[in-house]
């Protein structure tokens, strides 16, 4: 079987990079873009000058206006975004048809046969960079490898602005050196664990038996084996149309006491609007997962008129749903929350208010 060739492209800063190329005063300053701190918003995204003072998204805006209190606070300007968003998929298309919209702001594309008839992806991407930087007057990172997991590693590796190749020969080398924190798709929570087990890098991580990773993070545990190896057989997905968007958090200790479900479940629901807003989505139908200590799982949906994208009107449907559990009655090993049935794009004015940290979990 021929080696695919994935790039993964991110946007450098992206609607705090916009802001600043159309105000060119802004420029070099701290410019911060998201939700009001007076409705408990939170950042969207923020300059690299603004990352200086220790500002990041997902921050609640008042927190971000302590930290940076010279800096320059903006709303979100989601239809000027995605008039800029669908001019950088364009160029895409003149690459390759194999466009994997990830958000807004990036996207796999898989070159294995590019347009152009290019024999390295490592030019391809280049050449990418190049027509965003010339066409929009903005920067992105890239990076190159065989799957979709080591190119999404790579485009982080070296922002912004950076190109990053993972060559199928030196995939494992590279891993082994790679901080457990920096895998994508394991959380600052899941990190937490797995440096309690000795694990601190890939090389660790790799020494795990597939049995012993099973027991401590369930199905994720195979997808940790896999990407440690450099396995990942996802494809390139065109259509990339996106059914529900969802969180979930399993405990190290089973949970009894019901305030500490209900809050639980509130912070998956603030977790949830966070990646709602991201991906520019309203639901109509909320559920909740729950699964008991004995490994039984349980699902209850509610669904409302109106699509909602609002951590807190997510959180009262999820939060109606409980009494139809046994969650408190019996423990809980796991909660989960999720939004689907999208009719139309989360509005510009949906504020997501708060974003906790849990570890993101990979479903096969």
């Amino acid at each position: 079987m021929a080696v695919r060739k994935i790039i993964h492209i991110d946007m450098d800063a992206f609607f705090a990079s916009i802001e600043q190329r159309d105000h060119p005063e802004w420029r070099g300053k701290p410019v911060i873009v998201g939700g009001a701190a007076s409705e408990r918003g939170v950042v969207s995204t923020c300059s690299y000058e603004a990352r200086a003072f220790g500002v990041h998204s997902a921050m609640p805006t008042a927190r971000a206006m302590r930290l940076c209190p010279n800096g320059i606070f903006l709303p979100c300007d989601f239809r000027r975004y995605r008039e800029v968003s669908r001019q950088i998929r364009q160029i895409f298309l003149l690459y390759t048809d194999l466009v994997e919209p990830v958000s807004i702001d990036e996207a796999y594309l898989d070159v294995t046969a590019n347009r152009l008839g290019l024999a390295s992806a490592t030019e391809v991407a280049r050449r990418i960079q190049q027509d965003i930087f010339e066409q929009t007057g903005l920067t992105a990172s890239a990076g190159v490898a065989a799957n979709k997991f080591l190119a999404k590693i790579a485009s982080d590796f070296r922002k912004p602005g950076g190109l990053t190749v993972i060559p199928p020969d030196q995939a494992e080398a590279f891993l082994d050196r790679l901080p457990i924190g920096k895998f994508y798709g394991i959380g600052r929570v899941t990190a937490g664990r797995m440096q309690q087990l000795g694990v601190a890098d890939g090389a660790s991580l790799r020494r795990l038996p597939l049995e012993e990773l099973v027991r401590h993070f369930g199905k994720a545990g195979r997808f940790y084996y896999d990407i440690v190896r450099g396995v990942d057989e996802r494809p390139v997905e065109v259509s990339g149309e996106r059914k529900s968007v969802g969180r979930e958090r399993t405990f190290a200790t089973d949970v009894r006491s019901a305030p500490r479900i209900r809050r639980e479940i509130r912070e998956l629901a603030f977790l949830v609007a966070a990646s709602l807003q991201r991906y520019h989505l309203a639901g109509r139908t909320v559920t909740l997962k729950v699964r008991y200590a004995d490994f039984r799982t349980v699902t209850r949906a509610g669904s409302v008129k109106e699509p909602v994208c609002r951590g807190g009107d997510i959180a009262r449907i999820a939060l109606g749903l409980l009494g139809k559990t046994e969650a408190a009655v019996l423990p809980v090993r796991l909660l989960g929350v999720t939004v689907s049935r999208f009719p139309q794009e989360c509005g510009e004015d949906s504020a997501i208010q708060l974003e906790f940290d849990f570890p993101q979990h990979y479903i096969k």
